[in-house]
């Protein structure tokens, strides 16, 4: 099967050695995406804004890959204070409310940032 690697041209990329996605043939893994707009951070000290961010930054890597919001079968959501859930759940179910892919949320101590509260990672599986 073909490998795409899809990059968002972070020089992160290269020094770390990830793709922002991944598509082999009709599947497509989406790495950890925060809040960050190459140096500038969206939302600082907001989860609510973040998320919607994030999930801005997934939708078009999914749509280099070939797919869509639609596509998505599962999430993956990293925060670093569960008592942010609701404000990030209802970012995530303005996009995926009718969707409904399998979604996990998980509290971490902290992300590679200190001001940076969600990451999520998506998984998506295209028929063409």
């Amino acid at each position: 099967m073909k490998r795409e690697n899809i990059s968002s041209g972070s020089p992160w990329e290269e020094i770390v050695g990830y793709s922002r996605a991944v598509r082999v043939g009709n599947l497509i893994e989406v790495a950890g995406t925060t809040a960050m707009d190459g140096d500038v951070m969206i939302g600082k000290g907001n989860p609510y804004l973040q998320t919607q961010f994030i999930l801005q930054k997934i939708e078009k890597a999914l749509i280099e890959a070939g797919a869509g919001l639609n596509e998505v079968v599962r999430t993956r959501i990293f925060i670093t204070d569960i008592n942010h859930w609701e404000d990030i759940g209802k970012a995530h179910g303005e996009v995926f409310k009718h969707i409904k892919p399998a979604s996990t949320l998980v509290e971490v101590s902290q992300l590679i940032h200190p001001d940076l509260l969600v990451e999520i990672e998506a998984t998506a599986i295209i028929s063409r």
